[in-house]
């Protein structure tokens, strides 16, 4: 996942302008942000995901801390099995 050029805040700052009576496209020309971004910024917003969004971001950047780690430990596992098998081989 990369780095978000806006957090939270300044989404909402952004969503709000717009409803202050600033058309979609001055919006998205003034803040670099395409279309399609800024309806999906709304949509998450209106959904009331607005003041869970940063609380569902941390637990997906954890899941995906998580999810890393255990790729990395059965990995580990799998390579030590793997040198386990072939020492054993070699006593018999």
């Amino acid at each position: 996942m990369g780095k978000r050029k806006y957090d939270d805040d300044q989404i909402t700052g952004i969503l709000k302008e717009h409803q202050a009576g600033v058309t979609v496209a001055d919006v998205c020309h003034r803040y670099g942000i395409s279309e399609p971004t800024f309806y999906r910024w709304q949509s998450l917003q209106s959904g009331n995901a607005g003041p869970h969004a940063k609380r569902v971001r941390a637990l997906e950047e954890e899941n995906q801390k998580l999810k890393k780690l255990l790729a990395e430990s059965l990995l580990s596992a799998a390579t030590l099995s793997e040198m386990l098998a072939k020492s054993t081989k070699g006593r018999h």
